[in-house]
Formats: C-alpha cells, structure tokens, sequence
C-alpha cells in the first residue's frame, strides 16, 4: 500500500490547529496572545493574530514563538 501523500495544505490546517488548542488549554485570547508577544519582542495586533492564525499563513518560527509564550513545553521526539 502507498503511503499518504500530505499537502502543504495539510500541515497548515494541523499548524493552526494547534496554535488554537494550546490556546483554548491556557484560555488565552487573541489579546493576551498579543501581549505576549509584545514581551518577547514581536509587535501584532490581536486583529491581525486572529487573521493569520485562521488562514495559517504563519511561519514555522512564528508557529514556536507562539507556543513558547504561551507556555507551551517545546521537545521534539523521535516517532
């Protein structure tokens, strides 16, 4: 059997996915999540979060910066 080939598209939805559940975990909004990144340096509005998380046209090291603040354990493990 072939393995399942997964799109970009794929990883996108996956990518917000998480960024949304991790944020529901810790009840953050779009305006604490804005906070938050203000603190560590990058500069968005909750407005403009909210647009690119629901379209998931972020950037990997977007994708860790928010996970990182919002205090997500970060590791990664082998399958």
């Amino acid at each position: 059997m072939a393995a399942q080939i997964k799109t970009n598209k794929h990883w996108q939805v996956k990518a917000k996915k998480l960024i949304k559940l991790e944020m529901l975990k810790r009840d953050i909004g779009y305006r604490e999540l804005s906070e938050l990144l203000l603190a560590a340096g990058t500069v968005e509005t909750p407005g403009n979060l909210k647009t690119k998380i629901n379209r998931a046209t972020f950037s990997a090291a977007f994708l860790l910066q928010v996970l990182d603040v919002i205090g997500c354990e970060l590791s990664v493990e082998d399958k």
